[in-house]
């Protein structure tokens, strides 16, 4: 089987980590830099910051968070929310970030895109899409899932890779924070249109939920929060589970 990455992912607002469902409802958690180093030393294979307020303040304030972490975390750690700009990719790499995550502005300026790919290279750029589902498909949704586009999720993938993205972040925003486990149909469909690594993110209950996916999809990583924030499992605990499956 192919290495499967296992990525905390930690959405923080202000100066807090916290935790929503369906990326509403946000509840405080505690110190991203205490979670993240805990859930480093428990063999976290990246660590994904997301600032969830960032694009609708028109601002990412993960600068002295992310030079904070780089004095105990030694693994990539990828960057999102309010990046628009190439120089906003720049300040976030100078800070310590291997990658950034956008969405919001990748969609309002999908040239953002290739103009990032050609500057730091295609490994720099992860895709963040927040898909819902509708009545025949799954829309892109933007604003930590609070905007319609009326862009399909399937025509969104196929265009961004086009375009130089090197990873594709996709949250399923019916399934997150429920604990209802992965949308399957949504990553299965997903899956056939990547050639670029798949990370899924959104709705993971318990370690059945991963093996699942495995089982099912050619997913390449998870990226994961409640399960881990609310310690019904340590992130150990549920490598183990996958390296045994």
């Amino acid at each position: 089987m192919k290495y499967f990455r296992v990525i905390p992912r930690l959405d923080i607002k202000g100066n807090n980590l916290i935790k929503s469902i369906n990326l509403e409802g946000l509840r405080k958690i505690g110190d991203p830099n205490f979670y993240a180093k805990k859930y480093y030393e428990e063999g976290a294979d990246e660590i994904l910051y997301v600032d969830c307020v960032a694009s609708l303040y028109g601002r990412n304030s993960l600068n002295d968070i992310i030079q904070k972490s780089l004095k105990d975390i030694y693994v990539p750690i990828t960057v999102g929310g309010g990046i628009r700009t190439v120089e906003n990719v720049e300040e976030m790499l100078n800070c310590g970030a291997d990658k950034v995550a956008i969405n919001t502005a990748a969609v309002n300026n999908p040239s953002l895109i290739n103009n990032i790919a050609n500057k730091y290279g295609s490994s720099t750029v992860v895709v963040s899409i927040e898909a819902k589902k509708n009545d025949k498909d799954w829309e892109v949704y933007t604003n930590n899932g609070r905007d319609k586009t009326g862009i399909n999720v399937k025509n969104w993938i196929q265009d961004i890779q086009t375009r130089g993205a090197g990873e594709i972040l996709l949250t399923s925003v019916d399934r997150e924070g429920t604990k209802k486990g992965f949308d399957i149909d949504l990553y299965l469909e997903m899956n056939k249109l990547c050639n670029v690594p798949l990370i899924a993110s959104g709705g993971m209950g318990n370690i059945n939920d991963s093996i699942e996916l495995l089982k099912k999809t050619k997913i390449d990583a998870i990226a994961i929060a409640d399960i881990l924030h609310y310690n019904r499992e340590k992130l150990s605990t549920i490598k183990e589970s996958i390296d045994l499956f």
